[in-house]
């Protein structure tokens, strides 16, 4: 799915933002502290030859508004080849937190058009659509799982959709809960750890990298 060449362009929330220099033309510092820097280490080592470019756009605090009103100039005007989104999360959470989150019917509207505008805006794109996940720890309790799982399904149906990559972080992370802790993973149910990023990292890896 990654050609040589190519530009890959991560977008989301503070889980693809990860502290990332908002202003560094330095890659090391550009892409952040994430899974989306772990991939993108990942990939160029093992492919030093193919000349791939990586961007990561994703900004703390982002629900699907958000991330829908700065789309065409911080995605479509950007080119990439490839586009990998995450976001959901926030739609939940601020709903929970301070009744600021999004609508599953309007997230699931907002991502479709989303998506519509970026096959048109730029029709030979490879999209990947991460799914948004809990852990039960930390900040996330039980009424979260509803909500969080509604917006699975919305990515599982716009991945079939748009004929896009889906990235299963939900049940990757319920797998990894045999061998450790929620909190090992996410301490707040929502921020993966270190090794919550490098197990993002290698799922995505894994989803997107083969042909």
């Amino acid at each position: 799915m990654i050609d040589n060449g190519d530009l890959i362009l991560f977008q989301g929330d503070s889980i693809t933002d990860a502290d990332r220099a908002y202003d560094a033309a330095n890659p090391n510092t550009g892409l952040g502290t994430g899974y989306a820097y772990l991939a993108s280490a990942r990939l160029l080592a093992a492919r030093p030859s193919d000349d791939l470019r990586f961007m990561n756009r994703g900004i703390s605090g982002n629900r699907i508004v958000d991330l829908y009103a700065r789309w065409r100039e911080d995605a479509l005007n950007l080119q990439p080849n490839l586009i990998s989104i995450l976001i959901g999360i926030n739609d939940t959470w601020h709903e929970f937190s301070r009744q600021a989150g999004v609508a599953v019917p309007k997230f699931e509207r907002l991502y479709r058009q989303l998506l519509t505008e970026t096959r048109e805006a730029l029709p030979t794109v490879k999209l990947v659509l991460c799914e948004p996940f809990a852990l039960p720890c930390g900040t996330v309790t039980e009424e979260w799982t509803k909500d969080v799982e509604a917006r699975q399904t919305v990515v599982r149906k716009l991945a079939d959709e748009f004929d896009a990559r889906h990235v299963a972080f939900q049940k990757m992370f319920d797998r990894a809960q045999a061998q450790a802790s929620a909190r090992y993973w996410a301490e707040d149910g929502v921020h993966p750890t270190y090794a919550g990023h490098q197990r993002m990292a290698d799922e995505w890896v894994g989803v997107v990298s083969f042909a």
